[in-house]
């Protein structure tokens, strides 16, 4: 058996249609369960408009309290085509002193109607920087990671910040150094011997692979290949350890 469709408008036909029959207005509203309040609701808006008040209306208020006067928007339009280089600041400012009598709009109502008319540049986005593309050694001491593990405080309210160096294939912790700065003249003290790749990751990772150059490159090696992860982010961290 298919189900019966119904429509909103035709149980209010329904509804009106048995209660000018004569039926009482407490049972109606129980049989078709509504309450009393919108039966009588219906009751008058099918008497002040007929059949056409039985339809569903629109929900929209009927006006804004907070909305923007048309003669307020088409002035901030207008001072902007007039003086192009002023921004949102400026122009509510020039408001506030010409017009004073008058509610003064935010700054970021006055920058919503300048977006609304077209009349923001947008800025271009600047280039994030990127980690570059890491090899995948599978021999001991061909690349060295070396990475800050974050910070915590310690119990004289001094920040800690360990340095760990592993290595790459292997994933075995060559050094792990408590440090109390991520300056340049203490990223290193891990590293004591010539590395051919140095790999640091997180959050101070250009900062730290500055450190890192100038101390291996000038002292100890000649040709160290540097390589910069993107911050956050260590290729092969979850990888298994080799057995």
């Amino acid at each position: 058996m298919a189900w019966k469709e119904c429509h909103v408008v035709e149980e209010r036909l329904r509804f009106i249609a048995r209660l000018l029959d004569g039926e009482k207005m407490s049972a109606l509203c129980g049989e078709f369960g509504i309450s009393r309040k919108t039966g009588y609701k219906i009751y008058r808006r099918y008497k002040g408009c007929g059949i056409e008040g039985l339809t569903d209306r629109s929900r929209r208020p009927h006006r804004h309290a907070n909305q923007l006067p048309m003669a307020i928007e088409k002035l901030i339009v207008r001072l902007k085509r007039d003086y192009p280089g002023w921004g949102a600041p400026k122009i509510r400012e020039r408001l506030r002193r010409q017009y004073a009598p008058v509610q003064c709009p935010a700054t970021s109502t006055v920058h919503a109607v300048l977006d609304r008319h077209g009349l923001v540049r947008r800025r271009r986005r600047r280039h994030r920087a990127s980690g570059t593309i890491l090899s995948h050694p599978v021999h001991p001491n061909q690349l060295w990671c070396a990475d800050y593990k974050g910070e915590f405080m310690l119990a004289d309210r001094r920040y800690c910040y360990p340095l760990t160096i592993t290595d790459f294939a292997s994933r075995y912790l060559i050094a792990c150094e408590a440090l109390l700065t991520t300056a340049e003249t203490f990223a290193v003290t891990g590293l004591r011997a010539r590395v051919s790749g140095v790999w640091t990751a997180g959050r101070h990772s250009h900062r730290q692979w500055r450190a890192v150059r100038v101390r291996v490159g000038l002292v100890w090696a000649q040709q160290v290949i540097g390589v910069v992860a993107a911050p956050g982010h260590r290729p092969g961290a979850h990888r298994p350890r080799p057995s």
